[in-house]
């Protein structure tokens, strides 16, 4: 059997029955998490550009649109799959503050839940189905990523949307109850699709690579409901994804035991073994260590900026392959820097949405710490991932601090309350304060509700948005 008929076989076989209860709360999470940073998103420059995009393409610029049964989240009007599923990607990805995965390196739920809930919506799915296809297809993207991702990131490639629009059209392809030659179409048809780069990091098209990856994966899945086929062995053919797009890689040995996950004496699922990630920053997440550290040591010793002669960070190999923007000028450059991560972090004290304005980036205090900070890699192993933070102030003995657990990685995660907080912060920046209780509850209750249901319980935007994204673009 090809890679793409094993993924099938899995798909086909796997029912909401088999998952636990604590399966569907950490998908629960996951929607919670993924829609309020979209809600937090929405006023962006991207955002709001593809926001017209879409409206225009319904033939209504003001955006109220009624071409569809499907929400752009906190939006009016209803849009086809394809172009909901675009939105909400890009919102809910241009903040950087949508959850991860360590193996993946990057982000599960951005890449699976725009599109499942677009096509959830529109076919009228319940939550327990919803929540089976999250876990299929991540289940996919991180076995895809355990064994490729290493080469294939350091190649440049954004793993969230190249590995990502292959797991996401196995998940919609579950989602519809594809047969297995089915959805080994949606497979070849996603990698058809599957693109972005690294070297877009920093910029407004990392987030439309993240939406386009999204209605990709809805847009193969229903092409190959309408039998549109692709080639079988398109993940590890002569020239398939593993070739083209990474060492050519035997993924046959990631995919061992998939046959039995889930099932009594199988592997367990990738969801529990390493689980979802949730940011407590809004930046990329290779800095999240850093930032650990140096508000620690803030903290503990009364830092403060005028007193920090010198930063350095150390990390693992290829720990900050991401960080590629060590003068940031932008926020969205910014996002992307360990510079100004550690700058923001002992200048304010707090690393937040307020923290990745352009008027934040540009004042002279951080752009002075900016210069007197530098990082390096260590040459051993890749993993673990680990980061020293080490300061060099006046008057004083040098501080240093390594950090390995994060602060919202599946070893600490977020308790549930914790994520209450995030997700009041999301929607008090959107505009929306005081708002959502009765989302955050639907969402915990996947196995009661349909996905309509839970999305008629979430508030809309604010009909004035705008001065949130003031001095951003």
């Amino acid at each position: 059997m090809t890679a793409s008929q094993r993924i099938a076989r899995f798909s086909r076989r796997l029912s909401p029955a088999m998952l636990a209860a604590a399966d569907f709360h950490q998908v629960g999470r996951a929607l919670i998490d993924t829609v309020g940073v979209t809600l937090a998103g929405h006023d962006e420059p991207a955002a709001r550009a593809v926001w017209s995009y879409v409206a225009r393409r319904r033939g209504n610029a003001d955006g109220a649109a009624t071409g569809g049964q499907v929400r752009a989240w906190g939006r009016a009007g209803g849009f086809p799959v394809e172009d909901a599923a675009l939105y909400n990607g890009v919102a809910g990805h241009v903040l950087d503050y949508d959850d991860v995965s360590s193996p993946l390196r990057g982000h599960p739920s951005i890449a699976l839940l725009p599109a499942l809930v677009s096509l959830a919506q529109e076919r009228n799915v319940d939550g327990t189905r919803l929540a089976s296809a999250y876990v299929v297809g991540f289940e996919v993207m991180v076995r895809l990523a355990r064994a490729m991702v290493r080469e294939h990131y350091a190649k440049g490639w954004h793993a969230t949307t190249t590995l990502g629009v292959i797991a996401g059209a196995v998940a919609c392809s579950h989602l519809l109850g594809l047969s297995e030659r089915r959805t080994v179409n949606a497979i070849g048809l996603a990698v058809a699709q599957a693109a972005g780069t690294r070297g877009n990091f920093g910029t407004m098209a990392k987030s439309f690579q993240a939406g386009h990856c999204s209605a990709s994966a809805a847009r193969a899945a229903v092409l190959a409901e309408l039998d549109i086929d692709a080639a079988e062995d398109a993940l590890d053919g002569g020239q398939g994804f593993a070739r083209l797009y990474g060492g050519g890689e035997d993924l046959a040995q990631a995919l061992n035991g998939l046959e039995t996950a889930g099932m009594p004496g199988g592997d367990a699922f990738e969801l529990r073994r390493s689980g979802i990630e949730v940011k407590k920053y809004p930046m990329c997440y290779a800095a999240h260590r850093a930032i650990d550290g140096m508000l620690d040591l803030r903290a503990e010793h009364g830092l403060r900026a005028e007193s920090v002669e010198r930063i350095h960070v150390r990390a693992n190999r290829r720990a900050l392959v991401p960080l590629i923007h060590d003068r940031p000028r932008t926020g969205l450059e910014a996002k992307f820097s360990m510079q100004y991560a550690m700058a923001a972090a002992v200048l304010d004290g707090h690393v937040g949405l307020s923290s990745f304005t352009d008027d934040a980036v540009s004042r002279s205090e951080i752009q002075a710490l900016i210069a007197r900070t530098t990082c390096e890699e260590d040459q051993g192993p890749d993993l673990p991932r680990w980061n020293v933070v080490e300061i060099t102030h006046k008057s004083a003995p040098p501080l240093t601090r390594r950090v390995s657990d994060l602060r919202g990685s599946s070893s600490l995660p977020l308790t549930d309350e914790e994520l209450r907080r995030k997700w009041r912060d999301c929607l008090a920046y959107a505009g929306m304060e005081g708002q959502g209780d009765d989302f955050f509850r639907a969402a915990l209750r996947l196995e009661t509700v349909s996905v309509r249901e839970i999305f008629q319980t979430l508030p809309a935007l604010p009909a004035r948005a705008g001065c949130a994204a003031q001095g951003r673009g």
